[in-house]
């Protein structure tokens, strides 16, 4: 299996620094700052970044969760909110909600509950994650038309 990577750079003081993150495959190449980080300034975070891998490894778990299950995935969107705060003298990830929609002919919402519930326990980054208190929030949705 290949080996992931990316890389960061900061300059500077905390506060004032500025740092500099690239993803290996060349997807982002940004900044980040302590205002995108602790504010609303302008460039990503770490948070941000780990809320776009658990909402991305979430969909392709439960997308093949659904597969192996029989059931044709027309689409999975997921919304992860990961939450980061003040804890003691530090800062920390305090938990993470992830909201999913589905739209996944021929299943009921239990069902559809019991898949996702797995694959929050199952996909990589969950478990890499598995620390963290998690939420689930997972909605079987029709197609319109």
């Amino acid at each position: 299996m290949p080996v992931r990577k990316s890389e960061a750079e900061w300059n500077g003081n905390l506060l004032q620094g500025t740092g500099h993150i690239k993803l290996g495959s060349g997807a982002f190449d940004g900044p980040y700052s302590f205002r995108s980080r602790m504010e609303d300034g302008s460039g990503t975070n770490p948070e941000e970044l780990i809320a776009a891998a658990h909402a991305g490894c979430f969909s392709m778990a439960l997308s093949a969760g659904l597969s192996k299950g029989g059931f044709t995935p027309k689409r999975i969107h997921t919304v992860a909110n990961v939450h980061f705060d003040k804890v003691g003298e530090g800062f920390a990830i305090t938990s993470i909600d992830l909201n999913t929609e589905g739209e996944i002919p021929g299943i009921d919402a239990a069902k559809f509950q019991e898949f996702a519930e797995n694959a929050k326990k199952n996909c990589p980054v969950s478990k890499a994650l598995s620390a963290v208190p998690m939420t689930l929030n997972a909605v079987l949705v029709t197609a319109a038309g």
